[in-house]
């Protein structure tokens, strides 16, 4: 394959596993000069990225940016990645995974958290009077991959062309290829409520041994556990994978311990069936019983583009006023509250995970 042929280089989507990592995210100010200030920011990340990072080379900087579904409208127009489409709620109730404000995703990663931080001020110093920052959440790397609650986490991540397959779009949307969706939530977590229960019902729970990290059996799994309802097979019984890089948080001397979400895929439909499976249930009311003490309170989806087209999108010529064309509109406006049916069936249960993620296998991944 000569250079030309090269299918575009992904951003940073797939990388080592890092100890600290900011999530931001912001909505863009409706004007016509702070849409032209994104634009021309979108040239500046990966130079700002690299400058940052030449200053501790061992320190795995990374950072990832991802446009929603009406900011790419209001910026870019068309055309327009394939499956781009608002974050679709689940859900009743407290049991709910909600959609929040936001046109704008950054996801810096890095070994220290002062290269996270600095490469965040670097990047929103551009962004001033342009953006509004509605979320900011500061993840670390919890001891040997545990989240929060205790077990394991984010173990079972595709590597290699593996990762490339499930994340990275390809022909199914050639403008878009190299291209990835994403999808984050925010969990905050009932620690007393949780704590209070024996290790035996918390292993039931997630699906899991708490010490060991050790499957369950099948006959002592219950089907409401996280993993029974996460586990996705495709009509080949081949399972569907997604690329997580879940954080841990928290605010210890307020009460606030977390989870920080966050899911990469070439599709936002796998996704959102495990969201489908956590907060409706499979069948319906077989909810997962993890969110008896965790709780959404953010939601949203983004596209992120390829390195060549987020450059190249500083180019982009502004779109007419009308932000989104009728076609548009009315299938925004008749998008399911559920995601569409896709090939694939939940599995009784073929791994463990955690906060729409893994739990399954050692407690790394390259």
């Amino acid at each position: 394959m000569t250079p030309s042929s090269a299918p575009p280089q992904p951003q940073s989507v797939s990388t080592s596993v890092t100890r600290s990592a900011f999530f931001i995210v912001a909505t863009i100010n409706n004007d016509d000069a702070s849409r032209a200030t994104v634009r021309a920011w979108c040239a500046d990340v990966a130079n700002l990225t690299r400058a940052v990072g030449k200053r501790v080379p061992s320190g795995n900087l990374t950072c990832v940016v991802g446009f929603a579904s009406e900011a790419w409208n209001r910026l870019f127009g068309a055309p327009r990645p394939a499956e781009l489409h608002p974050f679709r709620e689940f859900g009743t109730g407290e049991r709910i995974a909600v959609a929040t404000p936001g046109d704008l995703l950054v996801h810096i990663r890095a070994d220290q958290t002062d290269l996270c931080f600095e490469l965040a001020t670097q990047l929103m110093i551009r962004l001033e009077g342009a953006v509004t920052t509605v979320d900011e959440v500061h993840g670390f790397r919890n001891f040997d991959m545990r989240a929060i609650i205790g077990f394991v986490d984010g173990t079972e991540n595709p590597v290699g062309d593996e990762a490339a397959h499930f994340t990275v779009i390809g022909d199914a949307d050639p403008a878009f290829a190299g291209g990835s969706y994403v999808l984050v939530q925010k969990y905050l977590h009932d620690m007393k409520g949780w704590n209070a229960l024996p290790v035996e019902a918390q292993e039931h729970i997630i699906g899991r041994t708490k010490l060991q990290d050790i499957e369950l059996d099948d006959a002592v799994k219950p089907s409401w556990s996280h993993s029974s309802l996460t586990t996705l097979e495709d009509a080949d019984g081949d399972e569907i994978k997604i690329l997580r890089d879940n954080m841990p948080f928290g605010q210890p001397g307020k009460g606030e311990f977390g989870t920080y979400f966050i899911g990469y895929a070439r599709s936002p439909q796998p996704i959102e069936r495990m969201l489908e499976n956590m907060f409706v249930g499979l069948p319906p009311g077989n909810y997962d019983r993890l969110l008896d003490f965790s709780r959404a309170v953010t939601g949203g989806l983004f596209f992120v583009p390829s390195e060549p087209l987020l450059e190249a999108l500083a180019e982009r010529e502004a779109p007419a006023a009308q932000p989104i064309d009728d076609a548009l509109a009315a299938q925004t406006a008749s998008a399911p509250a559920v995601a569409p049916p896709i090939a694939s069936a939940v599995a009784s249960s073929s791994d463990g995970s955690l906060a729409i993620g893994s739990l399954k296998g050692a407690p790394r991944y390259e």
